[in-house]
């Protein structure tokens, strides 16, 4: 019932290949959870608007490897398949190790066979090599077959074909150059599914594709064949996880209670619900489904807004939260809409918790400058600017806090992941977080993020999946945040 999408390296079209599985699934009636290997936003809001269920990302750097298996357990009890989008090349994974959060280790961890998508477009009988030494390299990993992309002929095909014959790897899957459906995309990657006119069209098309270049009949036995059960790698159970709401529950059990002053024990789940104001457009767009989740389940109505189209924020909340997103392609309508920037410069300078990732950082800022070196008047609760570059921020980041925030006590170590072509001018005087690269061989710590007494702003990502504390605390100080206002 799972399958495992692995490339031989970066860009030989996992995505499409996923994502056309997907789509002839989908409009065979069946239902198909999906995941993706890595920090990724946008890939899986792709996977998201085609199997009408959310994408969970499986990362064992920003969550645990216990909670890998967990997680996919928790949701894939009720559904006939799973497939799982891996990252870069099969055994890429954080810099400085040797796969550790590859595609490779997660099919380990979820005892799950692999499908190796290969760009074919400049190979013919070299990839009996590719394949030979893709499939011994770790013994630990099946392989189920191979796809075979960017076909150029059937001359083409043959070749390939009679190369790989020896190996007896199944050939699952044939797409032609001229299959390839074109994303669009941008200086971050794809272009994600809001900004998309066309995307019923596109789906459509993915559909069709993955009716017609796979081989469904070896495809539908193998998945039929297996039951999703994770291996028994980690001693941690995950049997009793039959359902999303149970690993909810397990991650909030776990929590922390801190001791109050007469020795009894203090909840950090707020006595009544919070409303919260989650920032939803275009905009801002970078939330894990797992962190969502997360907040609802310990008490949070979660209120969508526009930074783009509103022009006041929802009535009686407790709290913000910005994602991450594009605010740099919509500089102009967000600098626009000033009755809502100054409806949530307000709202935090009323210390108003607030908790802002990167896009939503950016968007804080008294200015943002773009890639055309225009500047634009963003909201102005921090005295700095955030300008577009052409240098790429990217990486997994271990994060010390500074200072207690909203979301975070001081000394509290997160492990995060940044992904960004901007930076602040001037830097903050007071940082967030002393950060630093734990996979680089010479790591060197560097200051970050922006705190102010009830605002915790950083370009550092976090999925709470792990750590269940960091929202609960956030919602705690959401609640006292309210019940001081009423008091006054």
């Amino acid at each position: 019932m799972v399958l495992v999408i692995a490339g031989d390296r970066s860009g030989v079209g996992k995505t499409t290949v996923t994502l056309a599985l997907l789509a002839a699934l989908k409009r065979w009636g069946l239902s198909v959870q999906s995941f993706k290997v890595g920090p990724d936003y946008i890939d899986p809001m792709f996977h998201r608007d085609v199997t009408g269920r959310s994408c969970r990302n499986l990362d064992p750097v920003l969550t645990s490897e216990a909670y890998v298996q967990q997680c996919f357990s928790a949701h894939t009890q009720s559904v006939d398949y799973a497939l799982v989008e891996g990252v870069m090349g099969l055994f890429d994974g954080a810099a400085g190790t040797p796969d550790f959060a590859s595609t490779a280790h997660i099919a380990r961890l979820l005892n799950a066979p692999i499908l190796l998508v290969v760009d074919c477009s400049r190979l013919s009988h070299s990839i009996a090599a590719i394949l030979h030494g893709y499939r011994s390299f770790d013994p630990r990993l099946e392989f189920a077959g191979v796809v075979l992309n960017r076909v150029g002929s059937d001359r083409h095909l043959e070749l390939l074909k009679a190369a790989i014959a020896p190996l007896n790897i199944p050939v699952l899957g044939v797409l032609h150059r001229d299959d390839q459906i074109q994303i669009p995309d941008r200086h971050l990657g794809l272009i994600p599914t809001d900004e998309l006119k066309d995307l019923d069209s596109l789906i459509d098309r993915l559909a069709d594709l993955g009716q017609t270049c796979f081989d469904w009949s070896p495809l539908k036995a193998l998945l039929i064949s297996r039951s999703i059960h994770p291996s028994s790698l980690l001693t941690k159970r995950v049997e009793d996880l039959s359902h999303p709401s149970s690993l909810l529950a397990k991650r909030v059990e776990d929590l922390p209670h801190p001791s109050s002053r007469s020795g009894s024990k203090t909840s950090l789940i707020p006595p009544s619900p919070v409303r919260l104001a989650i920032a939803q457009d275009a905009a801002f767009n970078f939330y894990y489904p797992d962190n969502l989740d997360l907040l609802q389940h310990l008490g949070a109505e979660l209120v969508p807004w526009s930074p783009l189209h509103d022009t006041t924020l929802p009535a009686d909340i407790d709290g913000l939260y910005f994602g991450g997103g594009f605010p740099e392609v919509f500089a102009q309508t967000l600098s626009d809409n000033e009755t809502m920037r100054g409806s949530v410069k307000a709202a935090i300078e009323s210390g108003m918790p607030t908790v802002a990732e990167c896009g939503g950082l950016m968007y804080l800022c008294d200015r943002l400058t773009d890639f055309s070196n225009h500047s634009f008047p963003m909201v102005g609760i921090l005295p700095t600017t955030a300008v577009m570059g052409k240098r790429l921020t990217l990486g997994y980041r271990k994060a010390q806090a500074l200072h207690n925030t909203p979301l975070m006590l001081q000394g509290e170590i997160v492990q995060g992941h940044e992904f960004h072509r901007s930076h602040l001018t001037p830097s903050s005087e007071a940082p967030l977080f002393d950060l630093s690269s734990p996979y680089s061989t010479t790591p060197q710590p560097f200051s970050e993020g922006w705190r102010l007494p009830h605002l915790h702003a950083s370009y550092l990502h976090l999925h709470w999946g792990a750590t269940p504390n960091l929202p609960a605390r956030f919602l705690q100080q959401c609640h006292l945040y309210t019940s001081k206002k009423r008091r006054v």
